[in-house]
């Protein structure tokens, strides 16, 4: 997964639980599968006075971008931990560097949750020390992304979806499915755009379980050697027609206005960022992917009672209004729609609309489906088909 940073208010950016014995998959050869020992806070001391964070762009804001932007000094004057933090610009970056152990925290995406917990990099979160915990909508509570084996390792920090968005003076009439970027692409050639990471190989997944029911595909984080090559077919016939694979918000923004890009995958605040007022944005009927970010805590965290201080408080109503907004995305909390005035358009609390949306998770040998008969491909076989795919 990719992020960028914001330099404007808004950042323009039912599935089994496993175990962590079938998560050693996901480790790498610098990281050992011994998450089983690590134990959780059973009780808060005093805090440190200092904490250390890994976060995405846009998560972590103490003014020194914007003076106007700053949820972090509040967390200082009230706790005396004194926050530092480093951004990271991909998952696999945060993966890295979680293994330095110099951090206490990290935000974390569900395509780097698991490994970090397979690798034993981060610990089991106690929520009964997150008195906020309490507040953050129950449909993303004990996920497959933010738990496992019944153990929560961290909290909501919000949460997006991956829109189909389509100039509405070339696209007509206005699509309902993801077909128009990948089956009737052609129609659009050169002026598709696609999200650039092999995550985004979800999102054909997503498309064929509704499509192409007879391949078996019964979670698009879980595809077997046949169902990858399925996907990794669909997208090479779309490479023909995509003009732009985008990681970086501006560059989709200016493509839309620029007309060079007329549909493709994007987020809601990309779309509230097109000043040309011919954009609209659907979620297609075969439903799509997204993600639910996930604060966890490091298992050797050197600041534990300031990690779990700062766990509580961004997750607090006001804190979590403030950092959700910024980056453009939903909140965790329902009780920060109070101080937001775009949950509607977010979709912010809606279980109904949140139940048609896959987030992400990292795909692992072992079949997230619970399918015991065959091996599914893990993120590094679909690291090297997206390079297969894009050539």
């Amino acid at each position: 997964m990719y992020r960028t940073t914001a330099h404007r208010p808004a950042l323009v950016a039912g599935i089994a639980i496993v175990s962590v014995a079938l998560l050693a998959a996901c480790g790498t050869s610098n990281g050992s599968s011994d998450s089983g020992a690590q134990e959780k806070l059973e009780e808060l001391g005093e805090f440190e006075g200092a904490v250390s964070i890994l976060a995405w762009p846009g998560y972590v804001e103490d003014g020194s971008n914007d003076p106007e932007v700053d949820w972090v000094s509040p967390f200082e004057e009230e706790t005396g931990c004194e926050v530092t933090s480093k951004t990271y610009g991909t998952s696999d970056e945060a993966f890295s560097l979680m293994k330095t152990g110099d951090y206490d925290v990290v935000a974390a995406s569900g395509d780097a949750s698991l490994r970090l917990v397979a690798a034993g990099d981060v610990a089991p979160v106690n929520t009964d020390l997150i008195p906020n915990y309490e507040g953050i909508y129950e449909f993303l509570k004990m996920q497959s992304w933010n738990s496992v084996d019944g153990e929560s390792y961290g909290i909501p920090h919000g949460y997006g979806v991956n829109l189909l968005m389509y100039n509405t003076d070339e696209v007509t009439p206005a699509p309902t499915s993801w077909s128009v970027v990948f089956d009737g692409s052609s129609a659009y050639a050169g002026k598709v755009t696609a999200y650039d990471s092999p995550i985004y190989i979800a999102d054909a997944a997503v498309y064929l379980m509704a499509t192409q029911p007879d391949l078996g595909i019964e979670n698009p984080y879980a595809l077997d050697e046949e169902q990858l090559a399925a996907a990794v077919d669909l997208l090479k016939a779309q490479r023909a027609n995509v003009g732009e694979y985008w990681s970086d918000y501006l560059k989709e923004i200016q493509a839309f206005e620029s007309g060079d890009s007329v549909v493709g995958t994007t987020w809601q605040v990309i779309q509230n960022s097109v000043t040309t007022g011919n954009t609209a944005v659907v979620l297609p009927e075969e439903g799509s992917t997204g993600w639910s970010d996930t604060w966890m805590i490091a298992s050797e965290a050197e600041h534990p009672n300031c990690a779990y201080a700062w766990l509580d408080y961004i997750a607090s109503p006001e804190a979590n209004a403030q950092a959700t907004a910024y980056f453009g995305e939903a909140p965790s909390n329902q009780a920060a729609c109070e101080f937001r005035d775009d949950c509607e358009a977010y979709h912010a609390g809606d279980e109904e609309y949140a139940a048609q949306v896959w987030y992400w998770s990292t795909p692992i040998a072992e079949c997230l489906d619970g399918r015991t008969d065959v091996e599914c491909t893990d993120y590094s076989a679909w690291t090297t088909a997206w390079s297969e795919i894009k050539g």
